[in-house]
């Protein structure tokens, strides 16, 4: 009976340890794919990184109604509200609007003929948001038993 028991603390210490590793990798991403859109769309407005307007397709370009200046703002807003999206509650949903608006970014970056480098930057940046929104996913599944034991626990421990 004993080991029994200690089969079952030693499965529930390797659950813990494994929760704790996927909420690390998940806080790591969320931080990164959260703050770095929110400081490069603040910097649309400023120009203090680079100059955005370079990594404007000429095609683009083309395609736009107003100023690549101004097209660059509205770009910037996007990017700082999908960067506070994952900041909050709203990470997956951020997430997944920043996998693909990263992999926009990258075919983008790639009809300039230049940028190859950058291009390839967002395109694994896109992977990462991608991942971090699987992650939550996960996250979401590991902790609803969890919130659920708790629960019940509680409800035992008011009755007794």
């Amino acid at each position: 009976m004993e080991n029994r028991t200690d089969d079952r603390m030693d499965d529930r210490m390797v659950g813990r340890i494994e929760n704790h590793q996927v909420d690390q990798a998940w806080m790591a991403l969320r931080i990164v794919l959260g703050v770095v859109p929110v400081v490069a769309g603040l910097d649309k407005f400023l120009n203090l990184l680079t100059n955005w307007e370079q990594y404007l397709s000429p095609m683009a370009t083309r395609m736009l109604p107003f100023s690549p200046a101004t097209f660059m703002r509205a770009v910037g807003v996007v990017e700082i509200v999908v960067g506070l999206l994952i900041l909050t509650r709203w990470t997956r949903i951020g997430a997944y609007v920043a996998s693909v608006w990263l992999a926009l970014i990258a075919v983008n970056l790639l009809t300039t003929g230049r940028f190859f480098d950058v291009a390839t930057r967002d395109a694994s940046l896109a992977v990462a948001a991608f991942a971090l929104a699987r992650l939550d996913e996960a996250r979401a599944r590991i902790q609803a038993p969890e919130r659920s034991a708790s629960l019940r626990t509680a409800e035992a421990t008011s009755r007794a």
